[in-house]
């Protein structure tokens, strides 16, 4: 039997790429690509062990793939992100001092505090939409829902939310892209410019008058001594928003489009809603919204039977893991009333999913709030268009017929 080669760069696979998934995880599941020199890993006990050791660095300068070497030696020296580290890409003590400093945001108790406002901004979104009326998930609820969130909590003015989400939507853009793409990393480049631009200025403005936001407690930290720098506050500003945005935006997408595919699902979810959170935790695992994550090897090792070069890279596939039968009963089913549901759509150990609860309480908040008010929701495509982002995978509309 060919063993198949992973290429993510196909409309094949970025329409459906878990038939792939399927067939690496068989065949090869320690896949080594010629295409990105890397290892490619599908099945979850490799991927969760990868996550969780930490002889796997967070930091993907310090790789020996081609790739990323070309890539970070491109990097504008004028952005944070090429002058700091990020808790994206920080191992400890480094990713312990950054997460440390923004996790009070993200505490349970922080996060129900607001689940009133976010509440409210459903309702708001849901206002205009009419049964009957051409109605598209995405750009009147999933799109602006985590902008708006994001942003008041980072004590955005509301009137640049939507300069916001541009400059997000051209960052997130970067991981979609084989090799440098001219175009969309020089709009990356602009945009990373200005958000840093911007953030100059409301740090500054807090400096001068703290308001009770995430940004004003960033500064605090910074001048209590917690050793943030003005780049690392830049950096982690620009990750939040950016983390924050087109997560939640697939989340809510990639979840009412499986929901829609599964009458029998919905019409379960909506005879039960007490079923609601586990329905979104069976979103996150059938058809999650990060794809994919990378650690490098700090050593040679040995993973999944195959040996792994100190400075190769390891791609774990997290939607893969999440398919694997090893571990969850007939994987390739939708079920929302699926027990015991260890998915890994957030990640797992050190770098699990900061922003977590908040993704997860704004998707439940909005399906609760659609499906209450629009019980007979239907798709009104069979093709949706998918954004062909293989990492943050989602639809760009999602039309529905209310």
């Amino acid at each position: 039997m060919t063993t198949p080669q992973f290429n993510p760069f196909t409309p094949e696979f970025q329409a459906d790429p878990y038939p792939g998934y399927r067939q690496l995880r068989e065949a090869d599941p320690m896949h080594w690509s010629q295409l990105m020199q890397l290892w490619v890993l599908t099945r979850y006990e490799d991927v969760e062990f990868v996550l969780r050791d930490q002889r796997f660095s967070a930091n993907r300068r310090s790789s020996t793939n081609p790739i990323v070497q070309a890539v970070a030696g491109r990097q504008d020296s004028d952005l944070p992100f090429a002058n700091a580290t990020t808790m994206l890409g920080a191992d400890p003590p480094e990713h312990t001092r950054l997460r440390g400093l923004v996790s009070k945001a993200f505490t349970p108790r922080s996060v129900e505090a607001m689940r009133p406002r976010i509440q409210q901004i459903v309702d708001e979104l849901l206002e205009s939409a009419e049964a009957g009326q051409p109605f598209d998930l995405i750009e009147q609820v999933a799109y602006p829902l985590p902008v708006i969130v994001i942003a008041e909590m980072l004590g955005v003015a509301a009137e640049r939310r939507a300069d916001f989400k541009r400059w997000s939507d051209d960052l997130v853009a970067t991981l979609s892209i084989q090799t440098a793409d001219g175009d969309v990393a020089e709009r990356a480049r602009d945009s990373g410019l200005q958000m840093a631009d911007y953030f100059r200025g409301v740090i500054a403005e807090r400096r001068e008058q703290p308001e009770d936001d995430l940004l004003s407690r960033l500064i605090a930290a910074e001048d209590r001594g917690e050793v943030l720098s003005e780049d690392e506050l830049l950096a982690t500003c620009m990750l939040l928003l950016a983390a924050g945005n087109e997560t939640t935006t697939n989340l809510i997408g990639n979840g009412m489009l499986a929901l829609l595919r599964q009458p029998d699902q919905l019409a379960k979810l909506q005879a039960d809603p007490a079923l609601l959170n586990s329905a979104v935790e069976e979103m996150l695992r059938y058809d999650g919204p990060v794809q994919a994550t990378a650690r490098v090897a700090t050593e040679d090792m040995e993973v999944g039977g195959s040996t792994v070069e100190k400075g190769q890279i390891l791609f774990a596939l997290l939607a893969a893991a999440n398919h694997d039968p090893a571990v969850f009963d007939d994987p390739e089913s939708f079920d929302i009333t699926r027990d015991d549901n260890r998915h890994l759509a957030f990640g797992h150990g050190l770098h699990f999913c900061l922003g977590a609860p908040v993704a997860r309480l704004e998707a439940q908040v909005a399906f609760r709030a659609l499906l209450e008010r629009f019980p007979n929701v239907r798709l009104a495509t069979d093709a949706p268009p998918w954004n062909g982002n293989f990492i943050l995978r989602g639809l760009t509309k999602l039309p529905l017929t209310l």
